[in-house]
């Protein structure tokens, strides 16, 4: 993986089948789901996945002191956590999952905002993987365990009191990832208990306006979809979305078309809604 290539945030599955196994090249299952999708991440990753690949469960490297799901972990947890999967901060990461472009980049911005050098998308992921009929093998992985120095990169991060602000003051932008129907509050929530609706102020910018088939849209295609939600790339923007994992995809249209990078809040909207916070509809 050359630098030259590492300026894109992702990589292609020619170069991954190329590269496989040579020193210091990782690959990384971030597959995750939504309970109502029936699927399992770890189950699928042990029937079958991208040979060398070890898997990155973001429900288990989290912070378990709280009922909010996979928030960000401590350092020294994060740095225990992903050194046991054999990830160093050197390596060259590429990370995937099994629905295309959807916990993957999750995955990626954590391991680059803990301190990895050098982590790159596969590109259509796991999908096209399998249609172009290349490898996979099952069972777990047995890496070698590594050294990861973690230090999270906290301006990468807005908490719910500098969103709440924010939202108040006009300082920022808050762009929601999550569908149409459920910022309307047209649609229930996946977590029993939630109300739907979104955070006064906030903007939809679903990630289905982002992705296609799995597939990161086209730069142009990005700005354009970004531009037409309202969000204005030039002012400082905080990204959500249901639990933090699909509001990645936002930061990661916001990296491929060159704008600046936004914030991510990692409690997003269970947390919002959950400590009895303003609710919109509509």
């Amino acid at each position: 993986m050359t630098s030259a290539t590492m300026q894109t945030p992702l990589v292609s599955t020619d170069w991954l089948a190329a590269n496989l196994g040579k020193p210091g090249v990782k690959i990384v299952d971030g597959s995750w789901y939504l309970p109502a999708m029936n699927r399992d991440g770890k189950a699928e990753y042990l029937a079958g996945h991208i040979p060398g690949a070890v898997y990155f469960d973001i429900d288990e490297i989290a912070d378990h002191s709280t009922d909010l799901p996979h928030t960000l972990p401590s350092d020294a947890d994060f740095a225990a956590k992903v050194g046991a999967l054999g990830l160093s901060n050197e390596d060259q990461i590429v990370v995937y999952d099994g629905g295309g472009i959807f916990s993957a980049p999750r995955v990626r911005w954590m391991l680059k905002n803990y301190g990895a050098k050098n982590v790159a998308l596969l590109d259509g992921g796991l999908p096209k993987w399998k249609a172009e009929n290349r490898p996979l093998e099952p069972g777990a992985a047995n890496p070698a365990p590594a050294l990861f120095k973690a230090q999270l990169d906290t301006s990468a991060v807005a908490p719910m009191v500098e969103v709440d602000a924010a939202l108040k003051a006009k300082s920022a932008q808050v762009a929601d990832a999550r569908s149409k129907a459920r910022f309307d509050g047209a649609m229930p929530e996946p977590r029993a208990g939630l109300p739907s609706g979104h955070m006064p102020g906030a903007i939809s910018l679903p990630m289905t306006d982002l992705v296609a088939d799995g597939r990161l849209k086209p730069v142009e295609e990005l700005k354009k979809a970004i531009a037409a939600s309202g969000v204005d790339p030039a002012r400082p923007l905080i990204t959500t979305c249901g639990s933090g994992v699909s509001a990645t995809i936002i930061n990661l249209a916001f990296e491929a078309s060159g704008y600046p990078q936004p914030k991510l809040f990692d409690g997003s909207w269970t947390e919002w809604a959950s400590k009895g916070m303003p609710v919109a509809k509509g």
